[in-house]
Order: C-alpha cells, then sequence, then structure tokens
C-alpha cells in the first residue's frame, strides 16, 4: 500500500496544524449529510506533503473506506498529461505550435464553421485559417463536446454517436475524423470551448511518435515518474481498491453502478482528453515534477523554459475566459482565469475572488477531482472524490479557501 505520510513539521513549511485541520472539518461535513460517500486531499509545498486528510468510504454501500491508495476516475485531470507529452515532443521539433493540423489530420486540410440551420441542415463557411496546434492545447480550435448540449454542432457530435460515450467499434482515429469533419463551432483562434482538443492531440501523438498513445505516456511520461496505479483501466488485482462512482439524487449521494463499472474493462478508446485512473500518490508525483519546473529526482521531462510556456495565458489579449469563452461546460471559474498551454492559469486574483496566487495553474476532473499548481506560493493541491458532474457542489472553491488560511508565513 502507497502511504501519504507526512514526514515534516506543517510550521517549518509556513503552515499553522491547526489551520490546517480545517480543510478535514470542512469536508468532514460533506460526508455527513451524505453529499460525498468519501474524500481524500493532499497539500504539498516545496515539494514536501505537510497534510494529507480522508473521510468516508471509497465504497460506502461495501462498507469500504477511502485508502490511501484508493485509486481514483480522474476523468479530464487526463488532460495535463496529455498536454505535457505533447510538448515533450514539442521540444524533440517534431512539429511548431503555429503548424496546421491539417498536415496529419486530413479532415482538417479545409474546415468548415458553423454558420446557422440545424444540426440535420447545417449552413457552414469556409475557416478564415488552419487549426492550429496551439488551438487544441488552448481549447480555441472551434471542436466541442456532444454531451455540451448547447450548440448544433454538438448534436451533430451526437448524431455521430458521441455523447458521453463512443459509436461501437470506433478508434482513436476514426473518431478524430468524424469531430474533425464536423463544422467547427467558430473560426479557429477566436473563441474558447471546452472540447474533444486534446483527445485529437492524443491522435497527434500517435501520428508524431509512431506509438499508440498508452505505450507512449506509459514509457516517456507516466512510467518514469513511478504513477504506477495510473492506468487506462482497473485489472481484477486492484479492483479492491477502485472507488465507486457516485451520482447527487435530492442532497444524497447514490452509486452509479452502470458507469462504474466501465472502468474495470480495457476501454473501446483512449482518447487523451478523460479516461485515465490514478491515486493521490501518483498525481502527487506529477504535480511535483510541474512544480519543480520539468524535473523531478533528476529526470528532466521539460525544460523548464517549455513549461514557462505552457504556463502563461495564451488567450488573445491576454482575456480571461469570462471575456472569451463560449457558454459551455467547463472545470474551472471563467472570471479571472485565463488558458495556458493545457490548463488554466489564475490571472486576477481580485476578480476570481479567490486566495490562489496569479499563476496558478489548475484543472479538474468530471467526477468532482482537482489539482492546482501554485508557484508563488511553492504550492501543490489536490483532491479525490467520485461524484459525478463537477458542477454539483463548489468543493474546488471550498478547497482553496481552507487551504490557503492556513498558510501564515
Amino acid at each position: 500500500m502507497t502511504l501519504l505520510n507526512v514526514r515534516v513539521d506543517p510550521s517549518e513549511f509556513g503552515f499553522d496544524s491547526r489551520r490546517l485541520e480545517r480543510i478535514q472539518t470542512h469536508f468532514d461535513t460533506y460526508v455527513a449529510d451524505r453529499r460525498l460517500a468519501g474524500w481524500l486531499a493532499t497539500v504539498s509545498r516545496a515539494g514536501e506533503l505537510v497534510w494529507s486528510g480522508k473521510a468516508g468510504h471509497q465504497d460506502r454501500e461495501r462498507g469500504v473506506e477511502v485508502r490511501d491508495d484508493t485509486i481514483w476516475r480522474i476523468y479530464s485531470m487526463t488532460k495535463p498529461l496529455t498536454s505535457v507529452a505533447v510538448m515533450m515532443l514539442y521540444e524533440e521539433g517534431l512539429f511548431d505550435l503555429n503548424d496546421d493540423v491539417g498536415q496529419w489530420i486530413d479532415a482538417l486540410k479545409n474546415p468548415r464553421v458553423y454558420s446557422s440551420g440545424p444540426a440535420s441542415s447545417p449552413v457552414t463557411v469556409a475557416a478564415t485559417g488552419p487549426v492550429r496546434v496551439h488551438h487544441l492545447l488552448t481549447h480555441m480550435s472551434g471542436l466541442t463536446y456532444g454531451f455540451n448540449y448547447l450548440h448544433p454542432v454538438d448534436a451533430i457530435y451526437r448524431g455521430l454517436g458521441y455523447d458521453f460515450g463512443y459509436p461501437k467499434g470506433a478508434d482513436l482515429e476514426q473518431a478524430v475524423n468524424d469531430w474533425c469533419s464536423a463544422p467547427l463551432l467558430f473560426q479557429p483562434g477566436s473563441r474558447w470551448n471546452y472540447s474533444v482538443a486534446t483527445d485529437v492531440l492524443g491522435r497527434l501523438i500517435e501520428i508524431w511518435s509512431g506509438q499508440p498513445l498508452d505505450v507512449f505516456l506509459r514509457e516517456r511520461l507516466i512510467g518514469p515518474l513511478g504513477m504506477h496505479d495510473t492506468e487506462w483501466w482497473c485489472p481484477p488485482e486492484k479492483q479492491d481498491r477502485l472507488a465507486m462512482l457516485y451520482v447527487p439524487v435530492n442532497g444524497d449521494s447514490l452509486p452509479y453502478e452502470e458507469w462504474a463499472k466501465g472502468a474495470t474493462h480495457p476501454p473501446q478508446l483512449l482518447g487523451g482528453g478523460g479516461g485515465l485512473l490514478s491515486t493521490a500518490h501518483d498525481y502527487n508525483r506529477f504535480m511535483t515534477m510541474l512544480l519543480g519546473g520539468g524535473e523531478l529526482d533528476g529526470v528532466r521531462y521539460l525544460s523548464s523554459r517549455t513549461l514557462e510556456l505552457m504556463m502563461l495565458n495564451h488567450l488573445p489579449g491576454d482575456a480571461d475566459l469570462e471575456e472569451f469563452a463560449t457558454d459551455s461546460f467547463s472545470e474551472i471559474d471563467f472570471a479571472g482565469i485565463g488558458f495556458g498551454l493545457g490548463f488554466s492559469v489564475k490571472l486576477d486574483q481580485a476578480k476570481n475572488k479567490s486566495l490562489a496566487s496569479e499563476g496558478t495553474i489548475s484543472w479538474g476532473g468530471a467526477a468532482s477531482t482537482v489539482f492546482w499548481v501554485d508557484p508563488v506560493e511553492d504550492l501543490t493541491v489536490s483532491f479525490f472524490t467520485q461524484l459525478l458532474p463537477s458542477s454539483t457542489y463548489p468543493i474546488r472553491r471550498d478547497l482553496q479557501q481552507v487551504v490557503y488560511q492556513a498558510l501564515v508565513d
């Protein structure tokens, strides 16, 4: 069992130990009133774990308590891993961020953009410019998600079989062709819309590297980082550690057995935009590497300069998502938040009305998980639970409040 042992005195890292316990107290109420079945959180500073807490059950109905090595579905927290993998290949000179993705994806050689009309007969116009690699990393490509249910293009995806799943028999190559053959939501680079763009990047990783996505990630990133429980499915010998998935029902949280079973067998499609399972220990390895400027335990994964580029706001005119995003689903607040190459970036602390430092990068997953890396405070934080959807409760903002109030240096 991988234990989350705190081996340091939090006060030596600028934390008040008694104030840190407010994290436990606050989220214990989520378990007590059954909003969550269970949770686990970690707080690290300067690469050292200074606090870890957990409560409740990974599977409440079977009486299995949350463990340090509980395996969680991290959904879109897969995206930052995929984005780092993309930039590792960027560093090898295999592409430029301004490159036209149509060089590798035929369906994007002459993209069309939605203009008007229903999903059944959309009117489109020619794109005024190409979809570039950086548009995919920043969700400014014009792609979307079928499950957004906000736009006729979303409905076109659903008509092709892409809602919360995939049509039977589709692999990543077919899925990317289907998505990229549909109209774009807007002219590339003109707006921000949360989308399958990171899944398309997963396909590009395969093309650039000559390896399946899972092999590349395992050999180049996940394996070397020591993320030994981060996989695309949970094998039988680990299933006693796999958390149950829950959904809210009238203030309660009830198990979603049908979806939960999906993690117990190999997935049909490995996309890059979601699908990984992980543990708190494993994801902390990844966060610590990001905080360390691309290096961990003497192994360098990215140049510090590359990571600095990823952590800049790439929205035009230094806009935030409140100004620039469509009205789509997201895993983060919009006010005072920009977007880098693979994750959100805090731009304006006052506008966001939260304590995380400007420059903090973050992202979350559909089952209410979240992480952030705050380079100003030398801080990494993660939270794991399994409640769909992530918009149910303000867990992420709650977590920021009770973490930062404990900093007293």
